[in-house]
């Protein structure tokens, strides 16, 4: 299971929200690339960078700090907030991201989402499905739809999709553990997805359970932020991999 270190940018700042309430803002650290040269140190190789301006202001805003940690470090960065357009798409992978993460595009506009797969391939587009009470949310979680979470996982990897990011909503930033019962039913029923949890990591010993059940990667944010996980933690659990 791949260990992927978040980074949530707010005018260009590293921060946390808690369930992805803007008003619950926390700065971390003034300059992400300080933050993502951290994790590289301790044998990280993956990182989450989520442009929350971009999520808010539908396009994207804060490419210059993608374009700084990618060439300044060897991460393999996953890219998500604000992509809603063609041009955005480009000038993020142009900024040096490896993936990007679709969440609001893929409810709002599928064609275009189906687009992006079709050209740059399911290994570098994630679906992000983000939901509260099992309901897909949209634009930086501001907004809930009416899309019922298992069906809409299962039609996009009817349509190609390899990669799903799932984020309990309920759970994001509150330090109360993952939706492994979520987790456990998504893999159950959508056999051959490459399932990322998201949200709510606590503690060290989540992740050995979240690999048992299967899920490919495991992004961890406030945990780490609020030294809950230890880096050299982090750095064990890969290394023994």
């Amino acid at each position: 299971m791949r260990i992927i270190p978040a980074i949530d940018v707010i005018d260009g700042k590293c921060v946390r929200l808690a369930k992805g309430d803007y008003d619950t803002k926390k700065v971390y650290n003034e300059d992400p690339l300080e933050v993502a040269k951290m994790f590289e140190d301790h044998g990280i190789q993956y990182l989450h960078l989520v442009d929350l301006d971009g999520a808010k202001s539908k396009h994207i805003v804060n490419y210059r700090i993608l374009e700084q940690i990618a060439s300044r470090t060897n991460l393999n960065i996953d890219f998500g907030g604000g992509l809603k357009s063609d041009e955005d798409l480009h000038i993020a992978f142009d900024s040096g991201a490896q993936q990007i993460t679709g969440g609001s595009i893929a409810v709002k506009e599928p064609d275009v989402f189906l687009g992006w797969l079709l050209k740059y391939g399911a290994e570098r587009i994630i679906l992000g499905a983000d939901a509260k009470d099992e309901k897909i949310a949209v634009s930086g979680w501001l907004e809930e739809s009416e899309e019922a979470l298992m069906p809409f996982i299962r039609q996009y990897q009817s349509k190609g999709v390899h990669y799903v990011i799932c984020t309990d909503i309920s759970k994001d930033g509150m330090l109360q553990g993952p939706s492994f019962q979520l987790y456990e039913r998504i893999l159950r029923e959508t056999p051959g997805i490459k399932l990322i949890a998201s949200g709510g990591i606590s503690e060290f010993d989540e992740l050995p359970r979240l690999a048992q059940l299967g899920c490919e990667g495991a992004i961890i944010g406030k945990a780490i932020y609020e030294g809950r996980i230890q880096m050299k933690q982090l750095e064990q659990f890969i290394l023994q991999q």
